[in-house]
């Protein structure tokens, strides 16, 4: 919820503590919160020497910004727990299929590669989503050469790999402005 007024959401969230109440619900504190946050949080929070508020929500980090043209804008950006599971989850799943035909292991990288750049090829997020295909590219090369005590491939050879069979290149798929 947002309001103008700090008083305002000190109210409401106090009113709603005691509605859940009411059904025998409460809010899990760790999860609810009131920060700072909007059109002049970035300042007032300087004044004070902290950072603005930031918020998490549905895999992404919320934060205040401006546009190209010096106008307030809510940016997001993939949050860091979840680019740090989803980077973990992928370099267990490539050190898993490492010894298959780098073509099919390419296939499926690139059919989890698409998903995850649709849930999070969002505006303002293509900084996060390059960061996940640099990480992948790197761990299945890393994988790929410990095939066997020998090195299976130099960076060259791989880059030639790649030409062969591309990992699918980060996409915005979601304009939230247009």
């Amino acid at each position: 919820m947002c309001f103008q007024d700090k008083e305002e959401a000190e109210e409401f969230y106090e009113r709603l503590k005691r509605r859940l109440g009411h059904f025998g619900l409460s809010l899990e504190e760790d999860k609810s919160r009131l920060i700072e946050f909007g059109r002049y949080a970035k300042e007032r929070s300087q004044k004070e020497g902290k950072k603005a508020g930031t918020f998490d929500f549905l895999g992404f980090t919320h934060y205040c910004s401006e546009n190209r043209n010096g106008k307030f804008r809510v940016k997001r950006k993939t949050s860091k727990k979840k680019l740090a599971k989803k980077s973990r989850e992928m370099n267990a799943h490539i050190k898993r299929k490492r010894h298959e035909d780098p073509k099919e292991l390419i296939k499926k990288l690139n059919e989890i590669l698409i998903g995850y750049y649709h849930y999070y090829g969002i505006t303002d997020n293509s900084r996060s989503i390059w960061c996940f295909y640099e990480r992948v590219k790197r761990r299945l090369y890393y994988w790929l050469n410990r095939r066997s005590q020998r090195n299976s491939y130099t960076w060259e050879g791989y880059r030639e790999l790649l030409k062969q069979y591309p990992l699918k290149r980060p996409k915005i798929y979601v304009n939230v402005y247009a």
